[in-house]
């Protein structure tokens, strides 16, 4: 099973991976680093027009606050395109917000998760998001 993790930050994103190691999570990991990357990626546009190793994510991990597009844009356009609005999208950023809580669910995030401040957090935060978006409930089938 496929992680797309969608982070600007190169610090951030050692640390997710190291986390998802940690908990002993281990899937294939894709990092993009905005808002247009993603869409590139889910789309095999742009950068991944030719690629060959693009699996369809399970599960997107998405930070808000990102350059070229936002974390926001981004959600809107995967939960508006019927290809791609049953791929689970949990935001994962620095904003605990109750404006872009609220926003982010009007826009149909699966789930919202403040970064938590130490990495024992963060390890529990990842290994739980794998084991339950990627090996307890039920996903619809790639389509």
């Amino acid at each position: 099973m496929t992680i797309l993790i969608a982070e600007d930050d190169p610090d951030d994103q050692l640390l997710c991976q190291d986390a998802l190691k940690q908990s002993k999570a281990e899937y294939d990991l894709h990092f993009v680093e905005n808002g247009q990357e993603v869409m590139d990626y889910l789309r095999r546009t742009g950068a991944y027009e030719n690629a060959t190793n693009v699996p369809r994510p399970s599960l997107v991990i998405l930070d808000l606050n990102m350059p070229k597009k936002d974390g926001r844009e981004a959600l809107r356009e995967i939960k508006s395109d019927p290809k791609l609005r049953s791929i689970p999208v949990v935001v994962l950023t620095t904003s605990g917000n109750h404006l872009d809580i609220s926003r982010t669910y009007d826009l149909g995030v699966n789930s919202y998760i403040t970064k938590p401040s130490s990495f024992d957090a963060l390890v529990q935060v990842m290994g739980t998001l794998a084991k339950y978006w990627l090996k307890t409930v039920q996903l619809p089938n790639e389509g």
